[in-house]
């Protein structure tokens, strides 16, 4: 059995991630029998943005009429290759968070409002590099002399950002989720805010809507 934790989208529901596999023992329940209830450990994590214990679940996603559905055609949903003189910067628009990750830190590569948006010959490669592992959504990644370079090496992790998506990391396991084209399963991005319409991966809507938390 793997030792890293796993994230179960509920349909209408929570993410429910599992963080000990091992069933154990709980407390103060048994069957008639004497046999002990065990059972593996986990937590609900809100993602219809109402609960009021954010970011766990207190069950207002049964209430507000939240609904798990993935509304976008995907159409967006394509991976462009930029090619440079050293590196070739992979990117699916389909799969963006919108943090700004690459627009904030690198601007004369990553260009907002030029065509085409990303230029791999505007810095150095190991500034681009850098800049493309801040990414959260694992929308970008590079090649360089023809290997691609997608994934990195890292403890499982999901962050409750501020005001954003579950930032997760270290191949945390989504189960029953088809992933986009080229999509990285060790970092993405999964909405918190209830507005997506990529669902359960960011889209960016919780900036538009206002969501706010803590």
């Amino acid at each position: 059995m793997s030792t890293k934790p796993r994230l179960a989208p509920l349909p209408n529901g929570p993410y429910y991630l599992l963080h000990d596999l091992t069933p154990a023992a709980v407390p103060n329940l048994r069957r008639q029998n004497g046999d002990v209830c065990a059972n593996v450990r986990g937590i609900a994590l809100c993602r219809c943005g109402g609960s009021r214990n954010k970011p766990f679940c207190d069950g207002t996603h049964s209430t507000n009429g939240f609904r798990s559905e993935r509304l976008t055609d995907g159409k967006y949903d394509k991976r462009t290759s930029y090619r440079g003189k050293r590196i070739t910067i992979h990117d699916n628009r389909g799969i963006c968070a919108h943090a700004g990750a690459c627009t904030d830190n690198l601007q004369s590569v990553f260009r907002m409002k030029q065509e085409p948006w990303i230029d791999p010959d505007g810095a150095k490669v190991e500034e681009i590099v850098a800049t493309i592992n801040k990414c959260p959504s694992g929308a970008l990644s590079y090649s360089i002399d023809g290997v691609e370079h997608r994934d990195q090496e890292r403890e499982p992790m999901v962050t409750v950002t501020d005001h954003g998506p579950y930032a997760v990391r270290g191949g945390v396991e989504l189960q029953g989720v088809a992933f986009g084209e080229g999509a990285s399963r060790e970092h993405y991005t999964l909405c918190r805010c209830g507005g997506s319409k990529n669902k359960p991966f960011c889209d960016g809507t919780h900036w538009n809507i206002g969501f706010r938390d803590p």
